[in-house]
């Protein structure tokens, strides 16, 4: 049987990912207060996601989905300011991994924002 594809999984594994990758920031002042917001921000979206699954209504779904997307379009941002100072490398594997991954994860999370905001209004 293959395995489901999990979305929680996947924001873990990024989450993981940003903490490996902060971990090795040099010690300057600009890597320390970017370093710390991305690993704020890209660690928030598997917690997050974990809450939306004790979602209460329709509704509650959608807040904390958006609360999640915008912890990812923090991240997203925040990477994009390191990679055009030099503190990210986009053509490094790992670093390349990260900008794809929250890109993909914005895109999955928008799609089942609109989803669940379009389901919702039919119901009504």
């Amino acid at each position: 049987m293959e395995r489901k594809y999990d979305i929680e999984d996947q924001c873990v594994a990024f989450g993981a990912a940003i903490v490996r990758f902060t971990d090795g920031l040099p010690s300057t002042l600009a890597s320390k207060h970017l370093g710390g917001q991305l690993l704020r921000s890209g660690t928030a979206p598997a917690s997050h996601y974990g809450e939306v699954q004790g979602s209460e209504s329709p509704k509650d779904f959608v807040h904390k989905m958006s609360i999640a997307l915008k912890e990812l379009r923090e991240s997203k941002n925040n990477m994009r300011i390191q990679s055009l100072s030099g503190l990210m490398d986009p053509k490094k594997p790992e670093h390349e991994w990260l900008m794809k991954e929250c890109s993909e994860l914005i895109a999955i999370f928008n799609a089942s924002i609109k989803t669940a905001q379009k389901n919702n209004s039919l119901k009504k």
